[in-house]
């Protein structure tokens, strides 16, 4: 028993050490809060030097949530190149004469993370340009650039039909998502919903409340029954339009659901239904679409926190020859050099993905140092005016001073990435929270942002 309570008062004071410099501030918020040291991580560095001012817990592997999200991305900048598009192609498989197609019509998919539905109306638009009008035969999908995996959409949280659980797609179109819109209207609702899908129709049954609060948890749920897309439960009936995203159809039955509106409404016409198949070999291409460059791609990544183009810039940096989870993960550990890093999908959003505070602050410095540092930064949130930190310091003088990306799950609470002080010091910063109250530990994180700010 004195072994043990001799071990622990030298385990506290070896945490005491670690984390001399750390601000009172901070440390009474992480008290208050109920969150040891031992299950926090900060690295602070002041940009340009190798001294951390405050490093606790630096080598510790933990669970960084969605700052997972500056791995990605910047190995992606280092990797393909801020310039970097991926592309989607179209095919004939027939003969085109008078504007009919006697045959297929085949999309390929590199893995673009932005088939946005307004982009690809433009590029149905222009196959409309190039003299496709009819098509007798089938919608053709080929996503065999990324391996199938047998991604499982509930295996994360046992919410199939959230949009962020959406999984990786070579040929992913509009994230594969619903945008929900719910207007109270008395006791019941009118129900917006964005893209149509041909032939499916949208079934509201949600009701208003008055004993509901404005942003509490979400009481209605989204359901696919046979060719209805089903909303149940209520919401406020004084909180003004309700918004959320779902995926409820599979990739190939969205992507021809949303084809077929747009491409009636642009004045095409189809007989065919949609089936997986294979681009032909050594035919030329009838059309290709490109994505916006990577630089801005990284932009909706970090700032809006996007899982779903993560996980496809994640797969797109495997081997050539292999695009897999396991030939990413081998490219991004080699690329970094860091030992402890698990990463599962690029995103973050992972129960085993770990990596240290230490090597996290070593992405940042490495980002700073880089051609294309103007490219990283510009894609983190800025504090108090965009993305994910829109909120936090809204109206404040900080607001501005910081560039930060964020991240939560359950037990995992962190932040990473520049504050400006107000003297014109630069901080590089890591806060990663691993515990049971980790949700609790914003004010402890901003109690370090405000710190370094004013240092």
């Amino acid at each position: 028993m004195k072994t043990i309570i001799f071990f622990l008062i030298l385990l506290a004071l070896a945490l005491d050490a670690s984390a001399a410099g750390l601000p009172d501030s901070v440390r009474n918020e992480l008290r208050k809060d109920g969150i040891p040291l031992s299950s926090v991580a900060i690295v602070v560095r002041r940009a340009g030097s190798d001294a951390p001012v405050i490093s606790l817990n630096p080598d510790i592997p933990m669970n960084p949530a969605s700052t997972m999200k500056l791995l990605t991305t910047f190995a992606g900048l280092e990797m393909l190149g801020p310039a970097y598009r991926w592309k989607t192609e179209a095919y004939l498989d027939g003969p085109l004469r008078n504007g009919i197609l006697q045959g297929n019509l085949i999309f390929k998919g590199y893995g673009d993370p932005k088939l946005t539905l307004e982009a690809f109306w433009l590029w149905l638009r222009e196959l409309r340009q190039r003299g496709l009008v009819e098509i007798r035969g089938d919608i053709v999908l080929d996503d065999s650039f990324f391996e199938d995996d047998h991604y499982d959409p509930a295996a994360f949280d046992n919410r199939p039909d959230r949009a962020y659980n959406v999984g990786p797609d070579a040929l992913l179109l509009n994230f594969n998502a619903l945008h929900l819109k719910l207007d109270p209207e008395g006791k019941n609702t009118t129900a917006l919903l964005e893209p149509d899908l041909y032939g499916y129709r949208l079934v509201d049954r949600v009701t208003t409340s008055e004993n509901l609060p404005c942003n509490g948890e979400d009481a209605y749920h989204a359901s696919l029954e046979d060719r209805n897309i089903v909303i149940e439960g209520s919401i406020p009936s004084n909180c003004g339009e309700q918004q959320d995203y779902f995926s409820l159809l599979p990739h190939r039955d969205y992507f021809f659901a949303v084809f077929k509106v747009l491409w009636l409404e642009l004045g095409g016409r189809i007989s065919g239904t949609v089936r997986m198949g294979s681009a032909p070999p050594n035919q030329p291409v009838f059309s290709t679409h490109y994505s916006p460059p990577l630089s801005e791609v990284i932009r909706d990544i970090n700032k809006f926190s996007n899982n779903t183009m993560a996980k496809q810039l994640f797969l797109t940096l495997g081997s050539a020859d292999q695009k897999n989870p396991d030939s990413s993960i081998l490219a991004i550990r080699q690329w970094s050099g860091f030992p402890e890093l698990s990463i599962e999908n690029g995103a973050g959003l992972s129960r085993s993905a770990r990596i240290s505070a230490e090597h996290l602050a070593d992405i940042l410095v490495r980002a700073e140092q880089s051609p294309y540092s103007s490219e990283f930064e510009a894609s983190l949130p800025i504090l108090g005016i965009d993305g994910t930190v829109r909120k936090r310091f809204n109206g404040d003088a900080i607001a501005g001073h910081a560039h930060l990306k964020t991240g939560t799950l359950d037990n995992v609470k962190s932040i990473a990435g520049y504050v400006h002080a107000a003297d014109g010091k630069r901080w590089i910063m890591v806060f990663i929270i691993n515990h049971p109250n980790a949700k609790y530990g914003k004010k402890a994180q901003d109690a370090l942002i405000s710190w370094l700010e004013k240092r």
